[in-house]
């Protein structure tokens, strides 16, 4: 398996004897390193408009919110492996993509596969990762690098990638593109916008300057693009 970075987790639990011990699980395994413990949904999505974090270790029965409807109302969730006391949900985590499901009590040895299954999830995305899209515009198949792209535009039926050299209206949906770009890569600041993070020079007030170019920046989307651009 190739090495990867530390991941950075945090536990969603509301049960302190659950916290005590994922988190000495989490403390044993190397490859992890524990940023903060929340006890319930609502303090987790706030911690993560503050960190950038890799892993979630989640309850599903909460307070307030559960896990399952917490992932869903993340735009772009982290990984993550639902713990639980409650085997009738795990079909409900799975069709949520959960890396893994683990019955309390948890075992160490339960544990650690659960880590190696995300270990080997980011392994293999990053193994499959391509360089470049392929877009077709004015009957002709373009090849774009990743590191060419500045921002892409939402346009109806259309999405203008705007690149170093060019400016290409391409027929598809918006967000069938912004699945292909890589999350690392490109932050959305509009419900019309994705831009290059490496093309940012600064954020001012609600919009974005870009090189020559300044767009505008939405409210819904302006935490997590901040989030982006200090990972």
């Amino acid at each position: 398996m190739a090495k990867i970075k530390t991941l950075k987790c945090i536990i969603v639990d509301d049960e302190p004897l659950s916290q005590d011990v994922i988190r000495d699980f989490v403390e044993a395994c190397p490859e992890l390193e524990l940023k903060g413990i929340c006890n319930d949904a609502l303090e987790a999505g706030q911690f993560l408009k503050q960190e950038n974090i890799d892993l979630l270790f989640l309850d599903i029965n909460m307070p307030k919110l559960s896990g399952i409807s917490f992932v869903k109302s993340l735009k772009e969730p982290p990984l993550f492996i639902l713990v639980t006391a409650y085997p009738e949900f795990a079909l409900e985590g799975f069709e949520v993509d959960a890396v893994d499901y683990l019955l309390k009590p948890v075992s160490f040895e339960r544990f650690r596969t659960a880590v190696n299954r995300v270990l080997e999830r980011i392994s293999l995305q990053e193994s499959n990762i391509a360089q470049h899209l392929m877009v077709r515009a004015n009957k002709k198949d373009y090849r774009l690098n990743f590191d060419e792209i500045i921002y892409l535009e939402a346009q109806g039926d259309y999405v203008r990638f705007v690149t170093e050299t060019q400016s290409l209206m391409v027929h598809g949906r918006f967000k069938d593109f912004i699945a292909q770009l890589p999350k690392n890569l490109f932050g959305r600041i509009h419900k019309s916008y994705l831009v290059s993070l490496a093309r940012v020079i600064y954020l001012e007030g609600n919009s974005v300057n870009i090189g020559d170019t300044k767009l505008p920046v939405s409210l819904s989307f302006k935490d997590e693009f901040i989030r982006k651009l200090n990972a």
